[in-house]
């Protein structure tokens, strides 16, 4: 239970639900190959059966970490920061991210756009789940739309949210690391007939780096 005092600065984002923090190389999407310091934020509600950092879900288990450290954290490894979870717009990210646009870093955010955007962002990747649809807000500032391609029922949720995306975003189709036997030949073919998408590994994975 956190005090009156502590939950005061998380409710306004000076201080969130740290999990982790690492400079690697990203690994999926648009900016895959580029080096990058991930900050991993605590807390998610959307509950993806398939998803690999459900350690992340509980806020609870993740201490309140001012935005200070975490900024100085990040300034001292790399110019580019991607903020990530959990769900990272469950929080208000206004003051994380002013903070680190303030130490000229370019500033990425990987979201299932399940709650409204806050905060600034140089690049905006939405990758939305059935089971909490995104905000509008994010459908209409997302560079880059990356589907998780599980079955095939999936190309077809695909194709809905690509309806619902703003028309400038980069559109990327990525098979769910335990069926990527299954589904990148689906995926290749796909995009082979809609070249409108493009393909996306997790290539952090083929890497063996975090």
């Amino acid at each position: 239970m956190l005090s009156k005092e502590i939950q005061l600065e998380v409710n306004k984002g000076a201080m969130l639900p740290l999990m982790e923090e690492f400079y690697t190389i990203q690994g999926e999407g648009f900016h895959t190959g580029t080096a990058a310091y991930f900050i991993r934020i605590g807390g998610c509600d959307v509950g993806c059966h398939w998803c690999d950092v459900k350690e992340s879900w509980n806020a609870e288990l993740h201490p309140p970490t001012s935005v200070d450290l975490i900024v100085n954290n990040a300034a001292s490894s790399a110019d580019t920061v991607v903020i990530t979870g959990g769900e990272p717009l469950t929080w208000d990210m206004t003051l994380l991210t002013q903070e680190l646009k303030n130490r000229n870093l370019k500033v990425h955010i990987e979201t299932s756009g399940a709650y409204p955007l806050s905060g600034t962002w140089d690049w905006i990747c939405l990758s939305p789940k059935k089971n909490k649809l995104p905000t509008q807000t994010v459908y209409d500032n997302a560079h880059e739309l990356k589907v998780i391609i599980y079955n095939k029922h999936d190309f077809i949720f695909a194709e809905e949210q690509a309806e619902l995306v703003n028309d400038k975003a980069i559109l990327f189709l990525q098979p769910e690391w335990s069926k990527k036997e299954e589904m990148t030949p689906l995926i290749v073919d796909y995009v082979m007939n809609n070249p409108k998408w493009r393909v996306s590994l997790q290539t952090h994975k083929y890497l063996n780096i975090p």
